[in-house]
């Protein structure tokens, strides 16, 4: 049965533009013409749950887990409702409820393939790379079974992401050669230029984004939001050591009315270019305004939801309190990314960044 918006929107709710980008409209602004993007739920559906729940982005908890609970009561077993359930558990650290979410749907045909890849995004959020690895293997696994052709390609693409991130860096190119090898969509050719900006391969990644533009010139996800966050990438994380922060953050400039929108790409990342100019404000030694950026991010828990930059947000903020020289603030925050990563995997690189550098700061 398909999900019956009018049982949980009231019919004055705000237009689901501004439900998906706080500041000003991103997803869905060119509607006509090629290339034009689109809605797309971060669950990977053609359904966008959480557009039936404006509060998430907002930050109005209770008031979303309401309305999913009152959309269940009228949909018994609906996966949509567990999805976004799933996300508000996670938000409030209430790892039974999301555990309880995750397997009221993770059977269902259509929808078992998002229910893993959204634990895989989960367990990476807490550096756990091991499992989100398994957890991202199950999911494509699950997604070919139901003849999903690009899904796996996705999650492929943004594991390489998280990987990236974390320092695994030849990982990170394996999901990437992985993923674009299963197919060349604009979504997966845009996660794995992103990947591999952030792992320092920036000539495949120009070679990406310069075909991305090409071919989606009117695509406005992929104009205010990916292609200058892959750019400025590209500017920080140079594989032959050439980092140019002072241009990176030229090159975000004008995203910054949309960044808080939630991109209309299949995976929906988020806040990804705060996060990528607040890397480039640490490399400008500009420690005030690079917490800043973090900052945002860390206020912004409905949007940012499990992207693992949602934690690194905290190793950000300390590495910018250290610059400013406020210790205080530093450990505190170094310790919260800490708590956050208790359970992570030992190896990680940038685990091991985080623990020498709190060392130093005793």
């Amino acid at each position: 049965m398909p999900l019956n918006f009018t049982a949980v929107v009231p019919t004055n709710a705000e237009p689901i533009n501004v439900i998906f980008a706080p500041t000003k409209p991103l997803a869905g602004m060119n509607s006509n013409g090629p290339g034009a993007g689109g809605l797309r739920s971060r669950s990977n559906t053609e359904i966008a749950p959480w557009s039936s729940t404006p509060s998430g982005f907002l930050n109005r908890f209770d008031e979303a887990k309401a309305m999913a609970l009152s959309g269940l009561k009228m949909v018994p077993d609906d996966p949509s409702y567990h999805s976004i359930l799933y996300t508000i558990a996670f938000i409030e650290r209430d790892f039974a409820g999301m555990q309880r979410e995750a397997q009221a749907y993770i059977t269902n045909p259509t929808w078992g393939d998002s229910a893993l890849n959204n634990e895989a995004n989960s367990a990476g959020y807490f550096g756990q790379l091991a499992k989100a690895r398994e957890f991202t293997k199950q999911a494509a696994d699950a997604a070919r079974k139901q003849e999903k052709k690009e899904t796996p390609a996705t999650y492929d693409a943004e594991a390489a992401i998280r990987e990236a991130l974390a320092g695994n860096i030849a990982v990170a190119k394996q999901n990437v050669k992985t993923a674009l090898a299963l197919s060349r969509s604009k979504d997966v050719e845009a996660m794995s230029a992103l990947a591999l900006a952030l792992a320092g391969d920036s000539r495949e990644a120009t070679q990406l984004a310069t075909e991305l533009d090409r071919q989606f010139p009117k695509n406005t996800i992929l104009q205010l939001n990916y292609l200058p966050t892959i750019r400025a990438a590209e500017q920080l994380w140079d594989g032959g050591g050439r980092i140019d922060p002072a241009k990176a953050i030229e090159m975000l400039a004008p995203v910054t009315p949309y960044e808080l929108g939630i991109t209309a790409l299949e995976e929906g990342l988020s806040l990804y270019p705060v996060y990528v100019r607040g890397q480039a404000l640490l490399l400008a030694r500009n420690g005030s305004a690079a917490a800043t950026e973090f900052q945002k991010i860390i206020q912004h828990p409905g949007v940012v939801q499990n992207e693992p930059i949602g934690a690194l947000a905290y190793l950000g903020l300390a590495r910018a309190y250290a610059l400013s020289h406020d210790s205080a603030q530093a450990h505190a925050a170094y310790q919260e990314f800490f708590a956050l990563w208790k359970d992570a995997d030992p190896d990680v690189p940038i685990l091991k960044q985080a623990r020498a550098e709190y060392a130093k700061l005793q």
